[in-house]
């Protein structure tokens, strides 16, 4: 991911158009109802996962989940970073979940 490349929250026009966002990601996006970025502006990216995961009966790599993290950052207005950038959060965020 190019952070530089991607446009404002506001331009975004499709799904791959997004940071970290390739044919794959936008196919799972879409797959739970997400069919234009701007969907989602203020979803809860835990949840989305959570139905993703549920809807397809299978636990997707956590990885998946980092990327609708920074998607939904990013059209929170947050600005483009790399999905890695997420991972010790999303890593933070289960383990207390689960303790």
């Amino acid at each position: 991911m190019n952070p530089s490349r991607c446009a404002s929250p506001q331009e975004v026009q499709q799904l791959t158009e997004l940071p970290n966002v390739g044919p794959a990601l936008a196919a799972y996006l879409r797959h739970i109802g997400i069919s234009h970025p701007q969907d989602l502006t203020g979803c809860d990216p835990y949840a989305l996962y959570h139905e993703l995961c549920v809807l397809d009966c299978t636990r997707y790599d956590p990885c998946v989940l980092d990327v609708f993290i920074s998607v939904v950052r990013f059209m929170d207005g947050q600005g483009a970073r790399p999905w890695w950038a997420y991972t010790a959060e999303r890593k933070a965020r289960l383990a207390s979940a689960n303790s």
